[in-house]
């Protein structure tokens, strides 16, 4: 790899770059899915290739290949500079990068049992005995189940002298049960926490022991109580203010949406620069940390894609907006000296963009409830499981979330439950109504694993680690997305 990467680099130094950098990677994914007693695919992927970058008096060129070998190499290095020369044409403010040190350094997730090494009946047995278990509920018409698991192998080098070597790891698994009735139907899904880890990850999740109890769930909302449109206090739990934190946070506090740079596909942001330090994100309790070192966190790793050692950082703290996640090039503009690390390609064929990192929300400290206590505390709320459906507008302020379970809390018990339940707020109302965070105890690494970004459409994937939470006083009623 050495010498196709200083082959690259000096290529493009040669043709006048002030700075570049490569990535070699190698991919490889599988997916497996079944219905009922039905494998319904089997996929094993595998691609690789190389990118380069060069930056231009302030601009940025790309150009990548599948095929890696001396003369392709030095070809696409040529091309990445004259598209940063042509770039550098048009743009009317030159882009700055912040320095970095050069790190030679190897960097992989931990993990045991390499899951590719793990043969497919295992998997394919486990998925069909989870079904299984599903369809034997009484009103269960449709089980489905998936498994999934990513090896992302990629050597990094840059003209500041780095030479990196990383392996990721991904595993994740869920599934469905569909009940039908007179009433129409239903579904309940068993969502995972996808993490940095191998087959081991799969093995520890409670897969089996949660299957029969989903299933029942799916039935019982046949025949739920439709929410009613009222003014109630929410606990959610942290599969399921997973999302929130993903759409109202994460997205609202990476610094190139906040400039502006997104706008065309996904939005912009409320949370503004001028905003930085005095902006009122939510209450004394609402902390927020932006960390790509988190131990099997979804965006962990070693190294973000500007090759830039990753770090933890404040985005909000005690309810105020302190920091957002950067890249090399999107730091200057707040005044930074350094990244926060946040430089993300999907694919070796991808130009790196600023994906935000795990964003995760502090535990409560000493003293802190438990969700047993949460509910004992509240004598007119819904409690909120699993991620449903939702809709934020392109500024990440107003928005409605729906969830997969709910149920109705009376005189602080929780009771029957609740179907096609959404509440809407704005961001700042919202975070501004938490008025209870649970503790450490509680904490779950609950994860996204599909966020769409970037033109063309770049996958990326965080963990928003959360406890249980109490919102008050919010606006509920029926579905309506």
């Amino acid at each position: 790899m050495k010498e196709f990467t200083d082959l690259a680099l000096d290529t493009a130094s040669r043709k006048g770059a002030s700075y570049a950098d490569i990535r070699i990677c190698f991919y490889k994914d599988q997916y497996i899915s079944t219905r009922d007693q039905i494998v319904t695919g089997v996929r094993d992927y595998e691609n690789s290739g190389f990118g380069v970058r060069a930056f231009y008096n302030g601009a940025w060129g790309f150009a990548s290949s599948s095929l890696i070998s001396i003369e392709e190499v030095q070809a696409v290095a040529s091309l990445a500079v004259d598209i940063a020369r042509a770039s550098a044409m048009t743009i009317k403010v030159p882009l700055e990068l912040v320095p970095e040190p050069k790190y030679v350094d190897h960097w992989q997730t931990p993990f045991i049992k390499d899951p590719f090494k793990i043969p497919n009946e295992k998997k394919i047995n486990l998925l069909l005995k989870i079904n299984e278990i599903m369809s034997k509920v009484k009103g269960i018409k449709r089980s489905t189940s998936y498994i999934s698991f990513t090896s992302e192998q990629k050597f990094f080098a840059s003209t500041i002298g780095s030479f990196i070597e990383q392996l990721i790891m991904r595993s994740s698994a869920g599934y469905t049960a569909v009940a039908v009735g007179k009433e129409g139907f239903e579904s309940r899904s068993f969502q995972d926490f996808p993490l940095n880890r191998g087959y081991e990850h799969i093995e520890e999740l409670p897969l089996i022991e949660n299957a029969q109890r989903v299933a029942e769930e799916a039935v019982n909302l046949l025949t739920a109580k439709e929410c009613p449109e009222v003014v109630k206090d929410l606990i959610l739990s942290p599969s399921h203010i997973c999302l929130t934190i993903h759409e109202s946070v994460g997205h609202a506090t990476e610094l190139d949406r906040v400039l502006g740079w997104e706008a065309d596909l996904a939005g912009t942001s409320f949370a503004t620069t001028d905003k930085l330090g005095n902006l009122k994100y939510g209450s004394p309790l609402v902390n927020f940390t932006g960390d790509r070192t988190l131990p099997h966190g979804r965006s962990t790793c070693g190294y973000d894609d500007d090759g830039v050692k990753t770090k933890k950082w404040d985005i909000i703290k005690e309810g105020i907006l302190v920091g957002y996640s950067t890249t090399r090039d999107t730091a200057p503009y707040i005044g930074a000296k350094e990244s926060n690390g946040c430089s993300y390609a999907d694919n070796w064929g991808s130009i790196p963009i600023l994906r935000m990192p795990n964003v995760c929300l502090v535990p409560g400290g000493k003293g802190a409830p438990t969700p047993e206590e949460l509910i004992a505390d509240t004598k007119d709320g819904i409690y909120i499981d699993g991620m449903g459906s939702f809709s934020i507008d392109h500024q990440r302020r107003n928005f409605q979330f729906g969830g997969d379970a709910f149920w109705e809390i009376k005189n602080g018990e929780k009771t029957q439950m609740l179907k096609n339940v959404t509440y809407q707020s704005t961001t700042p109302e919202f975070w501004g109504s938490v008025d209870a965070v649970c503790g450490e105890e509680d904490w779950k690494p609950w994860s996204i694993a599909d966020c769409g970004k970037g033109q063309p459409g770049q996958q990326g994937q965080m963990t928003h680690g959360s406890s249980t939470i109490r919102v008050r006083r919010i606006k509920v009623g029926g579905a309506r997305l």
